[in-house]
């Protein structure tokens, strides 16, 4: 049995249902304008990003993603073929539940028909239908001039170049743009080949590693969201902490501005020479008080946290739910080393869900 997942935004839905290893995952999208024509094969390059099994450090599991879209009643239907399961890696672990997973809390809280094998809804399979979901919205805001660029912005201690890491702003922006077109999401190669070496230190010591992602967006008009609960940034940090794995969402400079004087943290405000309003320094990542700002040389810029993979190779301590002993696991299956390197385009599809709503918002005012 497939528990349904739904986010509600105030004009978008987003229904998900499937498993890790059932038949069949898929997403039911609601609110989004029929009027809009959604490129398939564009959608089907977003998803390539994602997809699994295609390098040396992303799970060997292999599925092509194809999307099957269609327009039902009021909304699109996206469904993908489930090609390469293997249930049976799973069988023992609602009885010997993986540390850090979601095996012991799903299966008291829902059952042994909802978590299935793989992690069954709680799987990182499951952000699949979520990309369906966000390569249409991020389609539809390239099509007003929004950009949403994102990249692995460290691993381990391993740092990318980055949007405060760098004085020249501009220069970084422009090489972000190209990530979404490499095999590895960093901005720097050099330190993404730093970066790689420590996914395969990881996988060959059968554990894993974490890291953060970086999005930086462009093009994103003035005053949308609003105070407490209406705030920009818990629309998006609501749906960015869906993503399995997910710990912690930072907008600016996040928790960085709470070792510095508030002089220093501040964003004065200045026209430039020809009259426009810009920020000197963008340490809100262009929100202010829950309001985009929408300033020019003040992008929206958060980041998202990202744990190690909890199912590694490793023998783990657990227990016997059934006996009531302590017992030893050791994870079988397919799983990524990091999840980084698959999560960059989720963060930006998640993103891209949360903003499109508030622009429907502001259009249907």
């Amino acid at each position: 049995m497939s528990r349904e997942l739904m986010w509600n935004g105030d004009n978008l839905t987003v229904r998900i249902y499937g498993q890790s290893h059932s038949e069949s995952i898929g997403v039911y999208v609601q609110g989004f304008p029929n009027s809009f024509n959604v490129d398939e094969d564009k959608l089907s390059s977003f998803m390539a990003r994602r997809a699994p099994g295609k390098n040396a450090w992303s799970t060997s599991r292999k599925e092509p993603d194809t999307v099957r879209l269609s327009y039902e009643d009021d909304g699109y239907h996206g469904v993908i073929y489930n090609t390469n399961t293997r249930p049976q890696d799973y069988e023992d672990l609602l009885r010997n539940p993986r540390p850090s997973h979601a095996d012991y809390t799903g299966n008291l809280k829902y059952g042994s028909s909802v978590m299935g094998s793989g992690g069954g809804s709680f799987s990182g399979r499951m952000t699949a239908p979520l990309c369906i979901a966000g390569g249409m919205a991020i389609q539809y805001l390239e099509s007003m001039g929004i950009t949403i660029n994102a990249h692995i912005r460290s691993i381990g201690s391993i740092q990318d170049d980055s949007y405060y890491s760098t004085s020249d702003k501009e220069a970084f922006l422009e090489s972000l743009k190209e990530v979404g077109g490499k095999e590895f999401p960093v901005v720097n190669d050099d330190k993404g080949n730093r970066m790689k070496e420590a996914i395969q230190e990881a996988f060959s010591r059968k554990d894993s590693v974490g890291g953060v992602i970086e999005c930086v967006v462009e093009g994103f008009p003035e005053c949308l969201g609003g105070p407490l609960f209406n705030g920009l940034e818990g629309k998006i940090a609501n749906i960015e902490m869906a993503i399995p794995g997910a710990k912690g969402v930072e907008f600016g400079l996040g928790f960085e501005s709470t070792r510095i004087w508030g002089s220093e943290n501040n964003d004065s405000f200045f026209y430039d020479e020809t009259g426009e309003l810009k920020l000197k320094t963008n340490n809100c990542g262009g929100i202010l008080g829950g309001i985009s700002a929408g300033i020019k040389n003040a992008p929206i810029v958060f980041a998202v946290g990202i744990k190690p993979t909890p199912s590694i190779g490793l023998e783990q301590d657990t227990v016997d739910t059934v006996s009531k002993k302590n017992t030893k696991i050791t994870v079988k299956g397919r799983h990524d080393p990091c999840i980084c390197p698959r999560a960059v385009p989720v963060v930006e599809a998640a993103c891209a869900i949360a903003l499109m709503d508030s622009i429907l918002c502001k259009e249907r005012e």
